[in-house]
């Protein structure tokens, strides 16, 4: 995917299938004819050189339920939560500790 940055407008060019329908699925998530368009907001930090991914949030679009980690488990029954986008979700003792935005949830005391 090629990205070109011309002040505040953005510009996303395919440069195969694949990535020609993930932009097609985007722009039906983000472009509401009839109503509101959605926004999309930067998630967490990106540093060049070291993050290889740049995540960002679609205002108004639920989000998923987080995957487990499949090394770790929850020792007691808690909340856990994303420090990044502030997700929670309350966990039994047992179950996998919960990924989220690329890391594994913290438990709240």
């Amino acid at each position: 995917m090629r990205i070109r940055v011309d002040r505040n407008v953005i510009e996303f060019e395919p440069e195969n299938k694949q990535e020609s329908s993930e932009l097609e699925l985007l722009w039906r998530i983000v472009v509401d004819c009839y109503g509101d368009n959605k926004k999309i907001v930067p998630m967490g930090n990106f540093v060049p050189g070291f993050d290889k991914v740049a995540r960002f949030h679609i205002e108004g679009v639920q989000g998923g339920v987080p995957q487990g980690s499949s090394e770790k488990k929850v020792e007691t029954d808690c909340t856990y939560i994303c420090t990044i986008c502030n997700k929670y979700m309350d966990c039994k003792a047992g179950e996998p500790v919960p990924l989220c935005c690329g890391k594994d949830m913290e438990p709240v005391d």
